[in-house]
């Protein structure tokens, strides 16, 4: 029994020998064993390793806008870009106005033929123009059997004729073209008893508008006669044309 309080005796000194130890080795002795006066401060420290990034600060308030800056300059032209998609098709547009006309494209046509009816009364006063009025053939209605005048439409070399059965007077007449003579016909009747014939013909260059009719020359001269028998006739027809940029005459 006694050795055993004599061993945790010893073991009891050494615990508080160690901790004594302890204290001295690190300069922490205690106030209550120190009687002596403060020492000199000591030097200072190594600057310490740099500390952690703070956290972020709260957001400021917005500014002011600030004035307009000045236009910077243009830039170069881009590169051209892929071509796009055709797009869908649009509305059909206005018709357009009509076109002048123009040249034909297949020969132009004017042809007439007429000649004086049975008893037709003629004209007496010269410079009246002869009224062909019953028509043998005038397709292209260039002819008027009502003022006895051919109008040309077509511009070309026309061929004109006139045949003149002469009776009871002799017979002069004029193919005139716009007012001016251009062909006179004469045939002088000697009271035979049976009709005479005077028959004549010329080429002539037309223009649209041109106009050609047969006239009485004199007024004593108007031998002009018709019956179911003999005939008096006016006839024209186109030569040829002057349209030479037409397809036809390409």
């Amino acid at each position: 029994m006694t050795s055993l309080k004599l061993l945790s005796l010893f073991h009891s000194l050494l615990v508080l020998q160690v901790h004594f130890s302890d204290q001295l080795d690190d300069n922490k002795i205690p106030p209550s064993l120190c009687t002596g006066h403060p020492g000199i401060p000591g030097s200072p420290g190594v600057h310490g390793s740099p500390g952690q990034p703070g956290r972020d600060g709260r957001d400021g308030r917005d500014a002011a806008p600030g004035e307009k800056g000045h236009k910077g300059d243009r830039g170069d032209p881009g590169e051209t870009g892929v071509r796009g998609l055709m797009g869908d098709r649009g509305d059909p547009g206005q018709k357009g106005e009509r076109g002048q006309p123009g040249e034909c494209a297949v020969a132009p046509k004017s042809a007439f033929s007429a000649k004086l009816s049975d008893g037709h009364t003629l004209p007496l006063t010269v410079g009246d123009a002869v009224h062909f009025d019953q028509i043998m053939f005038n397709e292209q209605g260039d002819y008027n059997p009502e003022t006895g005048r051919f109008v040309c439409k077509v511009p070309g070399v026309y061929y004109f004729a006139v045949h003149a059965t002469v009776y009871r007077a002799s017979l002069q007449f004029d193919l005139m073209k716009n007012g001016h003579t251009v062909a006179s016909y004469f045939q002088f009747y000697g009271n035979w008893p049976k009709p005479a014939s005077l028959s004549g013909g010329s080429l002539l260059h037309l223009v649209p508008g041109d106009q050609v009719w047969v006239q009485m020359a004199m007024g004593e001269y108007n031998g002009l006669y018709s019956s179911t028998k003999t005939d008096s006739t006016f006839t024209g027809f186109l030569v040829y044309s002057d349209w030479k940029n037409s397809a036809v005459f390409a």
